[in-house]
């Protein structure tokens, strides 16, 4: 499967998401619940697996479902065009 694009971080520790992504978050290992803020949220507060660049507020990112590694948008896009 192909690493997902998300086009906005809400914060550098995680991102709300759908009940649609809760499967690969689990999977992952990244889920995260029971917040106020809303239901599910998917954690990247690691940054790029790749070059550990963290997630900013408001920028895109990457989460490649097979490994759980969550990329930065330069390495997100160079894994999902590979």
């Amino acid at each position: 499967m192909q690493p997902i694009r998300f086009e906005e971080a809400d914060s550098e520790a995680r991102t709300q998401i759908g009940e649609g992504l809760t499967r690969i978050a689990v999977t992952a290992g990244r889920l995260e619940t029971g917040r106020k803020e809303g239901r599910y949220f998917l954690r990247h507060d690691d940054g790029c697996a790749v070059c550990g660049e963290h997630v900013v507020a408001g920028e895109p990112f990457y989460l490649d479902p097979d490994t759980g590694e969550v990329l930065c948008e330069t390495h997100g896009r160079e894994r999902r065009d590979a």
